[in-house]
């Protein structure tokens, strides 16, 4: 009885409004993060991820670290996306190889980033372009 209350309870966000989702494979626990994503990050989670499976047919994604994950199976992860208190941060692993590359820095050799706000609209095909670079660049294996 108590798990089944635990299993419909909605998921805790963590600090920064990151929702925690359990380590998984598949569609089902990417559509579970971005169904937890709090206010216009849903729907803009939603979006990505249409966007990222229109782009790369058959992608593989996975939930690991409370982040959605998008990568090519035998390829590794292109892409992760996680959720902070004013802005989605989107991650492309190889992002310093693509062209032009996304704007903002990282502390990582290879990794850039995306930072999608609530007031700043982001360029979807500007988006489309990275995702389609990086989904056939080598992933990251994590």
């Amino acid at each position: 009885m108590r798990e089944a209350a635990a299993k419909s309870a909605p998921p805790k966000l963590l600090s920064g409004g990151n929702p925690q989702i359990a380590k998984g494979y598949g569609d089902a626990p990417i559509q579970a993060y971005i169904a937890a994503m709090p206010g216009w990050k849903s729907a803009v989670g939603s979006r990505l991820d249409a966007l990222i499976e229109r782009t790369v047919p058959g992608v593989a994604k996975a939930v690991k670290w409370n982040s959605p994950m998008y990568g090519v199976e035998g390829q590794g992860w292109f892409l992760g996306i996680h959720c902070f208190a004013k802005y989605i941060k989107v991650a492309f692993f190889r992002g310093k190889q693509l062209k032009p590359m996304p704007p903002v820095d990282s502390k990582s050799q290879d990794t850039r980033y995306l930072d999608i706000r609530e007031d700043a609209p982001f360029d979807e095909a500007q988006f489309v372009d990275w995702v389609k670079q990086a989904s056939k660049l080598p992933g990251e294996r994590m």
